[in-house]
């Protein structure tokens, strides 16, 4: 080997050294925080492996100009006090443009607004359903920097209601989380409900983690309800259902959407779940529910595309990437200004997945407006970073969630707006 071919191939291995240094140091960092532990931790288990997919599904697609979207994923422990302390760090130490979380409303407030919307950093929930995100964005605590992937409470309790009503529910009493979700859902749920016809005999909020809930099962069970409505997480929610059931209570529930859930039938026990009925955030099929629902399970390690939180996590992190590039840097006002770029009216339909993802990108280097059709459907955002949609009625039949009808967000609509 002579000295010049010596010096060729050094100078090779140099520039591919630094090429590949130059690779990670132009890594994008996106916070994740995620309730991978504690009540919701089977939500946020789901959403980070959804978020990672899509970023992987961009990142080969080419990325922001060869350079990766990478997640720095954070556990809360579904904790806000945690959550806040993670998210500070991810701002502060991390430099994060944008945070995806929590899946929880009473993680994602207070990551609103102890730390993003003072930052001006984006924030993004794929599940967080309060209607007390929509208020703090009209009080103008929001910066704009906030946006989430799932509908409000404020239209999901109306649909639960009018479900509930359609299966000859005529009385039901209320077992709910004491946090700012339960509190808003039960809030909507019991005014929809009663303008139908409905009477609450009993509203119960529970604290969580608690080893027994046979105290608030029984006094739940004033009245003779013909149901309960468990509005809860699969942990809690399966203890409750348990007492609820052992203490004789009729074995009829309406549930909200985070109780689709496989460990809490098995934990319950599917036999006593027959007459059990649940409403989530819909879905309008698009080419990415379809590419979603082919691959999700082998790529997360056997979780179904179906578990909570789920399909709407992968729009949440497909967003995120496509706004970033189209912002061309890891700015966060540059990324807030792009978000609605992305999923803009006229804008050529984009769906999920390598190929459509690298359409996107040529899309974006050309100018061109893109609309990123999502595995819950073609997203929009309004002026607080909510999106409006069906909702999904299901009932569990031989331990399987199953699909048993839609409601239209027209018709959630006119029940909230009918005197």
């Amino acid at each position: 080997m002579g000295p010049k071919f010596l010096l060729s191939a050094v100078v090779a291995a140099l520039a591919a050294s630094t090429a590949t240094a130059f690779a990670a140091d132009c890594d994008i960092t996106v916070g994740l925080v995620m309730e991978l532990t504690g009540p919701a931790g089977e939500y946020g288990q789901a959403g980070a492996k959804s978020v990672e997919m899509a970023f992987r599904d961009f990142n080969d697609a080419g990325g922001v100009d060869g350079c990766k979207v990478v997640a720095d994923t954070r556990d809360s422990q579904s904790q806000g006090n945690v959550a806040v302390d993670q998210a500070t760090q991810l701002v502060n130490i991390k430099k994060v443009p944008v945070i995806i979380g929590g899946i929880i409303s009473s993680v994602s407030i207070p990551i609103l607004t102890s730390v993003t919307a003072p930052a001006g950093v984006v924030q993004v929930s794929p599940a967080s359903s309060s209607p007390t995100l929509t208020e703090l964005g009209r009080e103008g605590k929001t910066n704009g920097v906030f946006f989430r992937t799932i509908t409000s409470d404020a239209l999901q309790g109306t649909a639960a209601a009018k479900y509930a009503v359609d299966q000859g529910l005529k009385k039901i009493a209320i077992i709910n989380v004491n946090n700012d979700f339960g509190v808003n859902m039960v809030k909507e749920f019991t005014m929809a409900y009663t303008k139908l016809g409905g009477t609450i005999t009993s509203t119960t909020p529970y604290n969580e983690k608690q080893s027994s809930y046979a105290s608030e099962a029984s006094a739940a069970m004033t009245g003779e309800p013909d149901a309960l409505y468990l509005v809860s997480t699969p942990v809690d929610g399966a203890t409750i259902a348990r007492a609820w059931i052992s203490g004789g209570g009729k074995q009829t529930f309406l549930l909200n959407d985070g109780m689709n859930s496989k460990d809490f039938i098995e934990s319950v026990g599917a036999q006593y779940l027959e007459s059990a009925y649940g409403t989530s955030s819909g879905t309008s099929p698009t080419a990415s529910t379809e590419y979603f629902n082919a691959n999700y399970e082998a790529f997360s390690g056997g979780i179904s595309p179906s578990a909570p939180a789920a399909d709407r996590s992968y729009d949440a992190g497909a967003i995120v990437a496509l706004a970033i590039a189209k912002a061309g840097k890891a700015d966060a006002a540059a990324i807030k200004a792009a978000v609605p770029g992305v999923v803009a009216e006229g804008g050529t339909p984009i769906h999920a997945g390598k190929e459509e993802f690298a359409k996107a990108l040529q899309l974006i280097k050309d100018g061109k407006p893109v609309k990123y059709e999502g595995v819950i459907g073609p997203v929009s955002f309004d002026q607080y970073g909510d999106i409006t949609g069906p909702f999904r009625l299901w009932k569990i039949t031989n331990g399987e969630v199953t699909t048993v009808g839609e409601l239209s967000a027209e018709e959630v609509n006119e029940i909230k707006t009918a005197k």
